[in-house]
Parts: C-alpha cells; sequence; structure tokens
C-alpha cells in the first residue's frame, strides 16, 4: 500500500454522482440543493464522474460519453462554467465532506484538445491511424505513455485539479502505466499531501486478457504500491455468478478470505453492489428484505463504502451514460438504514480489523466476522430474504443487535436470523 494512506478511508463512504441525471437540470449548481440529503446518508466524499467537455466525433448516443474526454483542463460547459464547479466544490466542503473527480488518462475523444495540439501523444495502429487497444471502445483514442512530453501534460493538469479538489478516482488505471501513477502521487502531494486516489483496477477475465493479448495491465497488488484504494473487480465476476445462481455463496465467500490472504495488511478495497458500469442491485435483487441484507453486508465488509446516487431509493434502472435520465427518487427509501449503516460502520469498525467470511449455503446466508482493536463483531445476512438458525463463532448469550437495538441470542452456539441482517459485538 501507499506508504501514507489515511487509514480513516476504511469507515469511509463515497457517494459517486453522474451530474448529467443527478437532477433534471443536469447541472453543477443544482446539485448543491441536494448536498445535505447526501451528508445525512453519512457520505464522507463525493465523486464526480469525468466533469470535462465530452467529444463529439465519434461520439456515442445523443449527448456523448464522459469517458471521452475532450479537454483535460475544462469542465463541460452543459454543466455549467469553472467558477460554478469550485462554488459547487465549496458547498461540499462546508458540510464536511470531500470531493473526488474522475481522470481519464488511458484515452481522449478522436477530437480531443490534447490531439490537436499533440498528435504525437497517441497510440498508433500498425497502418499509421490513431487508434484504441480495446475494440469496443469506439469513441476514443489511446494515449501512449512512451512519449516523455505526455508525461509533463498530464502531470501538469494532475497539479492544477489537485488545487480544487481532494481525489481522483483514475478511470481503468491498470492500463496507464503503473510508473507514471508513481510519479503522479509524488508531483500532486507538493499541491496537496492529503489527496486521495483511488484505481478503477479491472476484472480478472479482463486484465488477464488484455495480457494474452500482448496489453500490458497493472495487476491489483502491484497499483497498491501507488493508490489508496482500489476496486473490487478481483472478485467482482465471483459475486456476478453467484447473483446469476451459478455459483454457491460460499465461492464469494472464500473469494472475500482470499483477498484477505493476498494484499497487505492495510489493504483497502472500494467496496459495491453497483456503479455507474455495473447493473443497478436492485434490478438483481427484488426482493426488499434481501436488498437490506446485501445492503447491509456491503457495508460490513473491510474497504470503503460506495454509494451509486439512486441506489438509497432502490432504483432499478442504471442510467444511460449517453443520455440524460434522471435518477428514480419515488422508490423505496432506504436512507435511514444507510445511515445507521454508515453509523456502526464507526463504531464497531476499526482500520486495522481482521476479516474471516463464511456461509449456510443451503439457507443463502453470509456468515461474517470482523476483529481488532474495537474487539469482535459478527454479522448475519439472509441474502434471499428468509432466515433460519444457523450456527455462529460466538459464546451462548444475549447480545445487543446494533441496528435495531434489539437484542440476539446465541444458544448452543447457533443464533435464528430471520428475515433482516444482524450485526453484533462480542465483549473484548
Amino acid at each position: 500500500m501507499a506508504r501514507n494512506t489515511d487509514p480513516a478511508l476504511q469507515r469511509q463512504v463515497i457517494y459517486s454522482i453522474y451530474v448529467r441525471s443527478h437532477t433534471p437540470e443536469g447541472t453543477f449548481l443544482s446539485v448543491i440543493p441536494d448536498l445535505d440529503r447526501i451528508r445525512a446518508l453519512g457520505t464522507d466524499i463525493i465523486w464526480f464522474l469525468p466533469i470535462h467537455p465530452i467529444g463529439v466525433k465519434g461520439k456515442k448516443g445523443s449527448l456523448g460519453c464522459p469517458y471521452a474526454n475532450r479537454d483535460y483542463r475544462a469542465v463541460n460547459p452543459a454543466y455549467g462554467t469553472l467558477e460554478d464547479f469550485r462554488r459547487l466544490v465549496d458547498e461540499i466542503h462546508a458540510r464536511g465532506m470531500k470531493v473526488m473527480i474522475d481522470v481519464v488518462y488511458n484515452h481522449t475523444s478522436p477530437d480531443s484538445v490534447l490531439y490537436a495540439e499533440h498528435p504525437e501523444f497517441f497510440y498508433r495502429r500498425p497502418d499509421g491511424r490513431p487508434g484504441n487497444r480495446v475494440g469496443e471502445w469506439t469513441d476514443v483514442i489511446d494515449l501512449d505513455y512512451s512519449q516523455p512530453g505526455l508525461w509533463d501534460y498530464q502531470l501538469d493538469s494532475l497539479c492544477t485539479w489537485a488545487g480544487i479538489v481532494d481525489g481522483f478516482r483514475c478511470d481503468v488505471a491498470s492500463l496507464v502505466p503503473e510508473p507514471f501513477w508513481r510519479e503522479a502521487r509524488e508531483r500532486v502531494a507538493r499541491v496537496r499531501p492529503d489527496f486521495i486516489w483511488l484505481a478503477e483496477t479491472v476484472h480478472t477475465g479482463f486484465g488477464n486478457l488484455c495480457r494474452r493479448e500482448g496489453l500490458a495491465a497493472a495487476r491489483d497488488v502491484e497499483l497498491f504500491e501507488d493508490f489508496d484504494l482500489e476496486y473490487e473487480y478481483d472478485i467482482r465476476e465471483t459475486l456476478d455468478a453467484y447473483l446469476a445462481g451459478r455459483l454457491p455463496l460460499s465461492a464469494w465467500m472464500d473469494a472475500l478470505n482470499f483477498q484477505e490472504a493476498i494484499y497487505p495488511a492495510n489493504y483497502n478495497k472500494m467496496r459495491f453492489l453497483e456503479n455507474h458500469d455495473q447493473p443497478r442491485i436492485a434490478s438483481l435483487v427484488t426482493d426488499e428484505r434481501a436488498l437490506e441484507a446485501f445492503t447491509a453486508l456491503l457495508f460490513f465488509l473491510k474497504g470503503t463504502t460506495l454509494l451509486y446516487a439512486g441506489q438509497e431509493f432502490c432504483d432499478a434502472h442504471r442510467p444511460s451514460l449517453f443520455e440524460r435520465e434522471p435518477i428514480d427518487r419515488t422508490g423505496r427509501d432506504l436512507s435511514p438504514l444507510l445511515r445507521r449503516l454508515a453509523e456502526v460502520k464507526r463504531e464497531a469498525f476499526s482500520p486495522d480489523d481482521w476479516f474471516f467470511a463464511a456461509s449456510d449455503d443451503e439457507k443463502h446466508i453470509a456468515l461474517l466476522q470482523r476483529g481488532g482493536a474495537r474487539g469482535r463483531a459478527l454479522g448475519v445476512f439472509p441474502l434471499r430474504g428468509t432466515g433460519g438458525e444457523v450456527s455462529v463463532d460466538a459464546p451462548d448469550g444475549d447480545y445487543r443487535e446494533l441496528l435495531s437495538g434489539g437484542t440476539v441470542s446465541v444458544k448452543n452456539g447457533k443464533i435464528f436470523c430471520a428475515d433482516r441482517p444482524l450485526i453484533f459485538t462480542l465483549p473484548r
């Protein structure tokens, strides 16, 4: 792990916003009236999907993809002005939250300012034309980090934004050379020493495919040298297989335990049920009680928690990246549960906790443990919305349940879990 990673990140919550679809107006200033509500969820950091101008050449949909960046050093005029963004950042800071923006450094739009000014900074196909190494990304052209001048341009851009915001979420960080990120972290630290670095590391299958095709793709353990936290895509395929009924729950639990075994002691994986690239969890888990259990499990996992705007309203529709599709806020509101889970995350867990996962596959109940300076916490999560009696690693006795404030009883090494998640701690 990066030597100066703040361990407090382990107990924090990130809330992800796509400005275009967050409000009917789709502007920076229209986000401001929603900040108090977002803060009340327990949010510590707001992450904005790319805020920069979007390319027109080869664009997808009617409005284009924000990950087809046209100008690293400007903001999307559809969202407002740079002064509007600065005001939004000030309002977020005034509420005790930090701001993270997306930086897309693997590629730009074909009509980017950078390509117009420095075509030599771009990857070329065998026929000499600019292109991309990942075929489905048809609206972008890849950068070539063997060009020293590109490093200077990109580092200068990062340092400028670091004077405004508190962190970067780095798009497909695995495909950008790791030495560049090392230099970027060192350079940005001169501007803001406590800066936050989040790597979008890639799915295991995609990373392996890239390497088989001769495309460099850093492994998660390598990027932990430069980043404070990174995606949990290394095991996401296992979770997806469980949700689809192709693997038992124990396979996902084993994958979580494997992470605990192979990464540095202070590793931090950003934990999520959904994001802008993944289906909404409410579209996959339709039972209300099961969705509560998955949500509670999310906060129990070791690492920073991510909420994607709309998740609190059980929105089942993932907004298109290429259109304006405002969040549906009419669904069931999980905000009270999210607030309590954020409190439990801070009160009951420590950054240096050990973690262990087990399961009752027949009942689809996940059994998680965390232990460290604050004692040991146990979580029981009925992921099908129905419970039953399960064995737990706890002495017989009565314990206070942290989500409801009620009591849970362990008898003969077993506990009865109904249809709701349970979290309780054992005295030290």
